[in-house]
């Protein structure tokens, strides 16, 4: 049970699904506060986005064992109308919080699912939310714990595609110039030039990439005070694309001499999930098949009978 999602419930400032609360086994600060370069100048206290997993109950996940297909017919009462993914709900203000002084979050809980199969696609966010420094998380429960232990096992090469592929989306926003004049954005634009969280978030997806494909592991707080200096708009846009340009074609070689695997391994992903919906649910041996559970068996068997003498 996550005291915090508990405590906002109670509060009636968040509206989850009933079941979630109880059922969220990994909560982590993500945003600014992770990488380290949240403005804390002058007392200033940032939002908490936070990434989170969960696990819905058993008929939700495996909606055959009661009869029902998705996106056929009416479900039975207490059945969602569609397949649960994530639940989501920004701006939530605790004045509670931090003594009184409040506290803002961004909720973003992934359906445990949903989300081993978007680390195991190397997405950039899922993959950081595991990487978090231990100060970072807020909740984590023996299958939180399992899927953190096993992190570096969802790392491939294909983390070049999507780390490039996201950095490349940041340049198209920079260099986008329109935005509403009363937002934050339109600030950095006129004091700055160019909107420096989309520039930094560039920097730090292709370090992040280099990090990874070179050691097989990150710190996502390394390259902080880099950071924080482009955040602070010391560098010139010339600059920012200049840095894109150069390290999209280092990482081409150090992708080329990374030990890490060219693809995910699946099997090895699947194991893990599958332990974790154990740990959770119990037996699932008639939730999903087991590729060469049979097979095994048998051996199993075989392997007595050779040891008593009958075969």
């Amino acid at each position: 049970m996550s005291a915090l999602l508990t405590k906002l419930v109670k509060d009636k400032l968040i509206h989850p699904p009933t079941w979630l609360p109880d059922n969220t086994h990994y909560l982590t600060v993500m945003g600014s506060v992770a990488y380290g370069v949240a403005d804390t100048s002058e007392g200033k206290e940032p939002d908490f986005d936070v990434y989170g997993v969960c696990i819905p109950p058993k008929e939700m996940l495996f909606p055959h064992l009661t009869g029902e297909i998705w996106g056929f017919g009416k479900y039975k009462e207490g059945m969602p109308n569609s397949y649960f993914r994530q639940w989501q709900q920004p701006r939530i203000f605790d004045a509670s919080a931090r003594g009184g002084k409040g506290r803002e979050y961004d909720f973003q809980i992934y359906n445990i699912v949903q989300y081993v199969q978007l680390c195991s696609e190397c997405n950039p966010n899922m993959i950081d939310s595991l990487f978090t420094q231990e100060t970072d998380v807020l909740h984590i429960t023996q299958i939180g714990q399992l899927l953190r232990d096993n992190r570096k096992k969802f790392l491939h090469q294909g983390i070049y595609d999507k780390f490039k592929g996201y950095a490349y989306a940041q340049v198209k926003k920079l260099m986008t110039k329109e935005a509403d004049p009363s937002s934050k954005r339109a600030v950095l634009i006129a004091q700055f030039g160019y909107d420096t969280k989309f520039a930094y978030h560039i920097v730090r997806l292709l370090n992040e990439c280099e990090q990874l494909l070179r050691d097989g592991d990150m710190d996502l707080k390394r390259n902080r005070e880099q950071l924080k200096s482009i955040r602070r708009g010391e560098w010139k846009l010339e600059q920012i694309n200049e840095f894109f340009q150069d390290k999209v074609l280092d990482l081409e070689t150090i992708r080329a001499n990374s030990q890490l695997p060219t693809k995910p391994d699946q099997d090895a992903i699947r194991a893990i999930l599958l332990r974790c919906l154990e740990i959770q649910y119990g037996d699932i041996g008639k939730c999903v098949v087991v590729p060469g559970a049979a097979e095994q068996i048998l051996h199993d068997i075989k392997t007595k009978l050779q040891e008593k003498g009958y075969w």
